[in-house]
């Protein structure tokens, strides 16, 4: 996925803003607050995908290939996919879509009611 089908699909989702911070990363918010983001941070070339994860996603996903816990975002179950193909498009799609939900729930019910 490139920078641009991740900005696309995000774009997508209910409720859902974009800001460009931190040294030009896409940083995608649902309710004011953050739920993934595409940057150049690290090592390597490429962008980087990072998402907010349920405790079952945030044991599970780091034990695979390109996976880590995200830096500076770890302790918030976030990770981090290393390579853009760490996981499968539709994959990486369905974990985005809970990372929106995850964070959406938090919201409160007023909130919640004006994202729709």
């Amino acid at each position: 996925m490139t920078r641009e089908e991740f900005d696309s699909f995000c774009n997508s989702l209910i409720g859902t803003t974009n800001v460009i911070q931190w040294g030009n990363a896409s940083v995608w918010k649902v309710g004011g607050k953050i739920f993934a983001i595409c940057s150049g941070w690290g090592e390597g070339a490429g962008p980087k995908f990072s998402f907010k994860c349920s405790d079952l996603a945030f044991e599970i996903l780091p034990q695979m290939p390109d996976i880590i816990p995200a830096p500076y975002l770890a302790r918030a179950k976030w990770v981090q996919m290393e390579q853009p193909n760490a996981l499968s498009r539709a994959e990486f799609e369905k974990h985005v879509i809970a990372a929106h939900g995850i964070i959406a729930a938090k919201l409160t019910k007023k909130m919640q009611k004006e994202l729709g």
